[in-house]
């Protein structure tokens, strides 16, 4: 199947792949975006998952200042060398994730970092609430891991919506930019600091 080159390019603009990538995932998507967008995401998740185990010792903290002087964010973002430390797509990776910070002020950085006894009284919250309204123990149980999961998405860095693509969380954005970048990287930390 002959891929027009327009639509190559526009795939290559939606996820940032390489020319021979894009043209090999419209091929197997038979011309469709969509399709092959989505092979490209679920691609670079893979290796992404290759490269986890790779050490990360260079990288680069990004700052991000509210106009209004009232609100900063850093975030320390990792790498393997210093080579990828001063690519530019990095470096714009970095500071979109300190703006992300800034304007969605997660609380913790993944669901490991949640304390045990917040993630617990969190818990216990909910359970009175939905025991409140006499719903049956195994309907609890459900609902209860809906609510866990929605809290984590509003509070965990990682598996908040990324504000700028709300389709993706901030997770497949850096599973993505590993993929983009070819190398293993990782978000480390974080602090926001508001007035």
């Amino acid at each position: 199947m002959g891929i027009d080159a327009k639509l190559v390019v526009q795939l290559r603009s939606m996820t940032g792949a390489g020319m021979m990538d894009a043209k090999k995932a419209l091929v197997e998507a038979e011309g469709d975006l969509e399709k092959a967008a989505e092979i490209l995401r679920k691609k670079g998740a893979a290796k992404a998952e290759k490269r986890a185990e790779r050490k990360t010792s260079e990288g680069r903290v990004a700052v991000y200042h509210h106009a209004t002087g009232k609100l900063a964010a850093t975030v320390e973002v990792l790498c393997e060398t210093d080579f990828v430390a001063k690519n530019e797509n990095f470096q714009a990776f970095a500071s979109d994730i300190a703006m992300h910070i800034g304007a969605c002020a997660p609380e913790y950085l993944s669901r490991e970092s949640v304390p045990e006894d917040v993630v617990e009284n969190q818990l216990k919250m909910f359970r009175e609430e939905l025991e409140s309204q006499n719903k049956p123990e195994e309907v609890i149980e459900k609902i209860l891991e809906g609510k866990l999961n929605k809290w984590y998405s509003e509070i965990v860095l990682l598996e908040q919506s990324y504000i700028k693509d709300e389709d993706k969380t901030i997770d497949e954005y850096l599973k993505e930019q590993i993929a983009t970048i070819g190398e293993n990287m990782q978000i480390r930390g974080f602090s926001r600091f508001q007035i």
